[in-house]
């Protein structure tokens, strides 16, 4: 499993707009020009947490996007899986993978089923708020 920059980058949008204020639209220029990242991929991003209902919108002057929820209520597997697809450590484990001849037999599948819960769990877990709070990492 590696974590495209789409997926890094949808992590860093959200935590961007997580930290204005939550009632104001912020435009995808000045996410851009905080995150480095061009508009256009910027935009693409956006528009897929836009339609996933991640975010909201607001067309205008004063237009821009926000978050809809609160930054404890998004996970980073929330937002991983909705731009990654999938975060299966290996091919025979991802979503709509043609079944393996080999499943019945085979010795690692515990172990990548294992490792793929434990990921899940884990980023199912972190929340924008720990994020921003510091609190992911060593103990």
């Amino acid at each position: 499993m590696m974590v495209s920059t789409k997926g890094r980058y949808a992590l860093r949008i959200m935590l961007d707009l997580a930290q204005q204020d939550r009632e104001a639209y912020v435009s995808l220029k000045a996410v851009a020009d905080r995150q480095d990242i061009s508009m256009k991929y910027l935009e693409a991003i956006v528009s897929t947490l836009h339609k996933a209902g991640l975010v909201e919108s607001r067309r205008g002057k004063e237009g821009g996007y926000r978050l809809r929820r609160p930054p404890e209520n998004y996970t980073a597997g929330e937002i991983l899986q909705l731009t990654e697809g999938s975060l299966a450590p290996v091919a025979c484990m991802e979503c709509g993978a043609a079944a393996c001849g080999r499943a019945d037999i085979c010795l690692t599948l515990p172990l990548w089923k294992e490792l793929d819960s434990r990921i899940d769990g884990y980023l199912q877990s972190v929340t924008l708020a720990d994020l921003l709070a510091g609190r992911v990492g060593s103990a």
